[in-house]
């Protein structure tokens, strides 16, 4: 659900919906002889409210849009719960091939999603077939994403961030486990739930080992000022870029700014490859940890079970000093 831009606050995940919800609700057209309205990026939203998608989810508002795709807030009336529902922009789209394509990427996203089974990774319940266009359908989320509370508060205090790092590497190794590396972990992509659970959201350009055809190869994928440098050059995926991206989303949350932002993306990567990161003024004692999950080498970054112990420390109070932080020169599945 993340990765929207015109809303990064989730709604309520418990059962039935506050009556201002209601409000926005206008009489669903019939649904067996017309179609959807085009969602493409920008277009209006209006008409499509209180829509049917696949005869049971009724869209309630729009929750944001992204690159790849417009998520909403809809009921599932056979459940009587609220969902999020995502459905794919094909506007920018020409041929029948590049549909069918991101069609074909839409279930992918839905099928890497529901493998990992964690508290911390969004929930995939279903993928609706609507006409010929499918819509994951996912938990709905409460509270809002990392970037909109950095975008209220400007940043988060440190042992906030240390907690989130913990619940982060925590959904990483779940979802390294399951053979499967995000590529996209940034403060968008995060959902803080308004309690200790912290979510990692949207699998849109996620990759496995065993098939890396999720999205094209012949461009750089991903956000750029969180991206790993071996994303920017093209190498291969790991586990250990989802961990560069995660010491760039704890840079930003405790300094209010990504390590390598430069104004443009193409500044940008090449900050990545080639500059280190800003120096750190709020991290304290995060310093040590994000400097060592952004080091620019895979094989000289921190791998999780280092960084656990490290943020644990931080929680338990322990100054810099007692943190023992070597390169881990292995695996990152800890």
């Amino acid at each position: 659900m993340a990765g929207s831009t015109a809303s990064d606050r989730s709604l309520s995940a418990t059962a039935g919906f506050p009556a201002q919800w209601h409000t926005q609700v206008m009489t669903a057209p019939p649904t067996a002889t017309r179609r959807l309205p085009a969602l493409s990026a920008g277009g209006p939203v209006t008409e499509a409210v209180g829509w049917v998608v696949a005869g049971r989810y009724r869209l309630r508002r729009l929750l944001g849009r992204g690159g790849m795709g417009v998520v909403w807030l809809a009921e599932d009336e056979a459940l009587r719960r609220p969902v999020a529902i995502k459905r794919l922009d094909l506007s920018g789209l020409v041929t029948d091939e590049e549909r069918l394509a991101a069609r074909a990427r839409l279930h992918r996203e839905a099928r890497l999603a529901a493998r990992v089974d964690h508290p911390g990774t969004v929930r995939v319940y279903d993928i609706a077939q609507d006409t010929s266009d499918p819509w994951i359908v996912m938990e709905a989320l409460p509270g809002q994403t990392l970037k909109a509370a950095l975008h209220d508060q400007g940043t988060l205090p440190v042992g906030q961030v240390a907690s989130l790092g913990l619940h982060l590497l925590d959904a990483l190794v779940a979802t390294h486990r399951a053979g499967i590396v995000h590529r996209d972990v940034k403060p968008a992509n995060v959902q803080l739930c308004g309690g200790p659970r912290v979510v990692l959201t949207d699998f849109g350009i996620a990759a496995t080992a065993e098939d890396s055809t999720g999205t094209s190869t012949d461009k750089i994928v991903g956000s750029p000022a969180f991206m790993a440098p071996e994303q920017v050059q093209g190498g291969e995926f790991e586990p250990s870029s989802d961990l560069f991206s995660l010491g760039a989303t704890l840079y930003a949350a405790v300094e209010g700014r990504p390590p390598f932002g430069k104004g443009s993306p193409v500044a940008t990567l090449t900050a990545i490859v080639d500059e280190p990161p800003a120096p750190l003024l709020r991290a304290g004692p995060l310093g040590p940890v994000i400097e060592g999950l952004l080091a620019k080498d895979p094989a000289r970054r921190l791998g999780p079970a280092q960084a656990r112990g490290a943020l644990r420390a931080i929680q338990r109070g322990d100054s810099p000093r007692r943190i023992q932080i070597r390169p881990l020169l292995a695996a990152c599945l800890s």
